[in-house]
């Protein structure tokens, strides 16, 4: 499997990427999200995802490994290929499409191209516990430097409080000297 490129980049447009790497110049197919995300700079490093298929070899590429494992997960959906999870990626971010998945917002996963009401259902009960874990693992909880707050997170998530709500509250607790359970209790006074 071809999981990273580390190269010199040639060509960008919205849809793909030409980087050479060694010699040999990889086409990468990648969302409108990544796209942004790369700048003008000639040396990129990008994750990348193989799909191996009948009449073609197909490498996507990812500007972090947080957006590469959302599609993974996508694309584990029956009725989700690949390209329908790289609309989906360019039309939110990572994160929306966790956030979408976890409050269980299917208007949002309807409104992106070619996904209907039965596939947008369809994403959020197969995902819904699976993103849980990409998308605390993906959010800057640790730079806190605090294990109390990611598991009074975890929790307050698991009684079913939205996880934005949450670090908004949490960010008015002083959650350096408490313990999980008073971080719990002070923000479920708040929320």
């Amino acid at each position: 499997m071809i999981s990273q490129l580390n190269g010199r980049l040639i060509e960008k447009n919205p849809t793909e990427l030409l980087i050479d790497c060694g010699g040999v110049g990889y086409e990468v197919k990648i969302s409108l999200n990544t796209y942004s995300a790369i700048g003008p700079e000639e040396a990129i490093c990008i994750f990348t995802k193989l799909i191996i298929r009948e009449d073609a070899h197909l490498l996507y590429g990812f500007h972090t490994k947080e957006e590469r494992e959302v599609f993974n997960l996508l694309i584990s959906v029956s009725g989700i290929g690949p390209n329908t999870a790289m609309i989906m990626l360019s039309s939110l971010t990572p994160d929306d499409v966790a956030h979408a998945i976890q409050s269980g917002d299917v208007a949002t996963i309807q409104g992106i191209k070619g996904i209907g009401a039965k596939t947008a259902q369809r994403v959020i009960i197969d995902l819904k516990d699976k993103i849980v874990k990409i998308s605390t693992a993906s959010e800057n909880i640790f730079s806190h430097h605090n294990t109390n707050r990611f598991d009074a997170l975890n929790a307050l998530m698991s009684l079913g409080f939205d996880k934005k709500l949450i670090d908004k509250v949490l960010d008015k607790i002083n959650t350096e000297d408490q313990s999980v359970e008073e971080l719990i209790k002070g923000a479920l006074k708040l929320l």
